[in-house]
């Protein structure tokens, strides 16, 4: 979808290796969670997610549209001014101001500049740098739990070792 080489050698092995940490969580249930929470917390806001496999989440949040409704949700009930964005996405480059302006908007939340995902991450469609996206998701929603926000995020904090 992208256009990008094959890759080969170390980058290719590194694509893998992202590709098993997706499969990962994916087994673990994340993918799920994070789900079922942006499409409690968007309600009738917007469209809600179709499906729990990455390509169905990656492209439905591609445009950022639906990640900046989320964070405004979350900021209003927080008492936090909203982020802006463009509602109708023509260009990649409106589609990456939103997700930039998303990342700016959970910061003010008060989720961690780490967890925060690069706007490629989404908009490649690609499957293991999407894993930055369900990561940052989850990381909101653990944050968006400890403000109280409801529904509740059901996500569990995994940790892995280096080796597995």
């Amino acid at each position: 979808m992208s256009g990008r080489a094959s890759k080969s050698g170390i980058g290719l092995k590194v694509e893998k290796k992202l590709e098993e940490n997706y499969d990962r969580e994916e087994a673990a249930g994340t993918p799920t969670h994070v789900v079922n929470w942006v499409n409690a917390i968007l309600g009738s806001e917007h469209d809600p997610i179709p499906g729990t496999d990455w390509k169905s989440i990656c492209n439905h949040l591609r445009d950022g549209v639906a990640l900046c409704k989320l964070i405004n949700i979350l900021l209003k009930k927080d008492g936090k001014s909203p982020i802006n964005f463009q509602k109708k996405v023509m260009s990649p480059f409106v589609a990456m101001t939103n997700i930039e302006n998303f990342n700016k908007g959970i910061q003010d939340y008060g989720v961690d500049k780490e967890s925060e995902f690069q706007s490629g991450d989404l908009w490649e469609v690609r499957k293991g740098p999407f894993l930055n996206v369900i990561n940052c998701i989850s990381s909101l929603g653990f944050v968006a739990n400890k403000k109280g926000a409801t529904p509740k995020y059901t996500g569990e904090i995994r940790k892995y070792l280096d080796n597995e």
